[in-house]
């Protein structure tokens, strides 16, 4: 299916720029973000969007104003909130009565999760996180999931047993405190890009196709 591109407004009057993919008749639909070094061109946001086209589910991939401006430090939170939710908003628009949900890749999927802390995303049903940023690398704590607690909502937590950004340990014990309201789906020897040793015989394309459908299953429930 052809990639439609998206100008989306902020309200402090910027414009940041999406992605729109979605496959005929639809089950579910996406809002996707992007992490911290790459922005929804990148090719593991393509690869995730057109995994999900190919399984009924559309998207909506976005950038963060940092990212739009080019700048390599990431937004503040406040302003990182905001473009989640004009994000929404716009996939709201297209997406009429098919479910919505939002989320996206380490950095973003961190931002999502904080907006809807903070006010419920309007219209979304549910989280998806490719590889939540649970702590820096070498710095193990859990203090940034403490706003999990505040979100009612269903959330899928989808992590590579090697994550350097989410010791094991600590992960299942956050994910095991929010009780019902999480799942999480553990990738056997991969690290936060979902990429596998080469020694495990699996390719990274494998590992990504069973992440989506997986991701695509969840929404379909």
């Amino acid at each position: 299916m052809p990639t439609e591109s998206l100008t989306i407004a902020l309200d402090n009057g910027e414009t940041v720029s999406g992605l729109w993919l979605a496959p005929p008749n639809a089950r579910a639909c996406l809002v996707l973000a992007h992490g911290a070094g790459a922005g929804m061109s990148h090719r593991s946001m393509a690869a995730i969007a057109d995994g999900l086209c190919e399984r009924g589910v559309a998207s909506l991939r976005y950038q963060f104003p940092y990212m739009e401006r080019g700048g390599k430090r990431v937004d503040p939170p406040p302003v990182a909130h905001a473009a989640v939710r004009q994000a929404v908003a716009a996939a709201r628009a297209r997406a009429g009565s098919t479910p919505l949900f939002a989320g996206g890749r380490s950095f973003g999927a961190r931002m999502t999760s904080q907006a809807q802390a903070l006010a419920p995303l309007e219209g979304v049903r549910g989280l998806i996180f490719f590889a939540f940023p649970l702590h820096p690398a070498g710095k193990p704590a859990a203090d940034r999931a403490e706003h999990l607690q505040a979100i009612t909502l269903p959330m899928l937590f989808l992590q590579g047993v090697n994550d350097a950004l989410a010791e094991l340990g600590l992960l299942q014990g956050v994910v095991a405190n929010l009780g019902s309201r999480a799942t999480l789906e553990l990738v056997d020897a991969a690290d936060h890009s979902f990429h596998v040793p080469a020694k495990t015989g699996r390719k990274d394309a494998e590992v990504l196709a069973a992440v989506l459908r997986i991701a695509a299953q969840w929404m379909s429930v």
